[in-house]
């Protein structure tokens, strides 16, 4: 079917960091750089078949998934869009003491609620984290989230993207330096994976085989996790302990339906 409203609810993989737009200058400090990632590039591809398409995204880094029910859920309602995706959770399983049953529960409401609206809902299971540092600890925990994802999605007739299964997106080359985020081609792999399982036509496909690469050097790679533990997992960590997120502050990039601007070149 043909889409002519799209409201985008979720966290920083929704508003797309780590595909920074390409004509964006360089961030002055304090300032906040814009991404187009995976939820832009889809809604670029519905405008270009629905001339009066018009798309929103309320996703904001660093969200819990109470957070994102409680202040996005409720205006993608009122939005009344004909599709909305939604994708949450994975700031709240990296944390000790999360519980994937609860936020299940808080998962299954939401979605209600937006069915309810009669829009299409998209949903997604996030990656398998046993090549990501740290959150592989927690990979029980992710895959029992995961697995109500999936009920929730039959029980109330969602469309399921199920990123655990794309190889494409086991390779490093789709991940930015801090190893939580996508970069642009990573964003890509999404959009083709989201656009198929809408049956979109597009012109990616999801099904990515990398070419081999060389064997990594030791040394550069210790050289790598150190700068991945300064420049990334150390702030990390000090905004958990000052009880701050990444998102502090920030309002969604597309807080109302509009109309898109030209898309900017892959």
């Amino acid at each position: 079917m043909g889409y002519r409203s799209y409201v985008a609810v979720g966290d920083s993989f929704t508003e797309g960091l780590g595909d920074p737009l390409p004509d964006a200058p360089p961030a002055a400090p304090g300032e906040v750089v814009r991404y187009r990632g995976w939820a832009d590039r889809v809604a670029e591809r519905l405008a270009l078949l629905e001339p009066d398409f018009r798309y929103a995204n309320l996703a904001v880094r660093g969200k819990l998934i109470d957070q994102i029910v409680a202040d996005q859920v409720p205006v993608a309602v009122d939005l009344k869009p004909d599709l909305i995706s939604f994708c949450a959770g994975g700031n709240d399983l990296i944390r000790p003491g999360s519980d994937p049953d609860r936020m299940a529960k808080k998962l299954t409401a939401a979605v209600r609620d937006l069915r309810a609206t009669g829009a299409d809902v998209v949903l997604f299971t996030g990656t398998d984290p046993r090549d990501t540092p740290i959150m592989r600890r927690a990979r029980g925990k992710f895959a029992i989230f995961y697995m109500h994802i999936r009920s929730i999605a039959d029980l109330y007739g969602c469309h399921l993207v199920d990123m655990w299964s794309m190889q494409g997106l086991r390779d490093w080359r789709a991940w930015s330096g801090d190893r939580l985020h996508m970069n642009a081609e990573g964003h890509r792999l999404v959009a083709a994976r989201v656009l198929h399982v809408l049956g979109v036509p597009g012109e990616d496909d999801w099904r990515k085989t990398w070419p081999p690469r060389d064997k990594a050097d030791p040394r550069a790679k210790r050289r790598e996790d150190v700068q991945w533990l300064r420049e990334h997992f150390g702030p990390w960590i000090g905004r958990r302990l000052r009880g701050t997120s990444s998102g502090d502050g920030l309002d969604p990039k597309r807080p109302e339906l509009s109309p898109l601007p030209p898309a900017p070149s892959p």
